[in-house]
């Protein structure tokens, strides 16, 4: 009986691990990466503009379109899920070089 209640818990634990990670999934605007990215250059004509690697391996990556000047900034997990961090208007592309230090404070 003792395993049996180890058991129930374990899978009651883990079914509510799951619901709450996709409550929170969708509550941050999260869908698998080619539909997102799909959404992104259709509804707005955004194409990719930068990425990097942020904590945990995810992906973040710039979204933007020179045409309409907006941007969205996006988070990809490692499984796939896909999540909008924020968006804009007005995107320019900038080729900065970085500052000089002077040493002579």
């Amino acid at each position: 009986m003792k395993i049996f209640r180890f058991g129930a818990l374990a899978a009651g634990s883990a079914f509510y691990l799951f619901a709450t990670q996709q409550a929170a999934a969708q509550s941050r605007n999260c869908a698998p990466r080619d539909a997102v990215v799909s959404r992104l250059a259709q509804g707005y004509g955004e194409s990719r503009q930068s990425m990097g690697l942020g904590s945990n391996n995810a992906v973040v990556e710039v979204f933007a379109s020179a045409e309409t000047g907006t941007w969205t900034i996006t988070v990809t997990t490692p499984n796939g899920l896909t999540c909008l961090v924020a968006s804009g208007q007005s995107f320019e592309t900038l080729a900065e070089a970085a500052p000089i230090i002077d040493s002579d404070a």
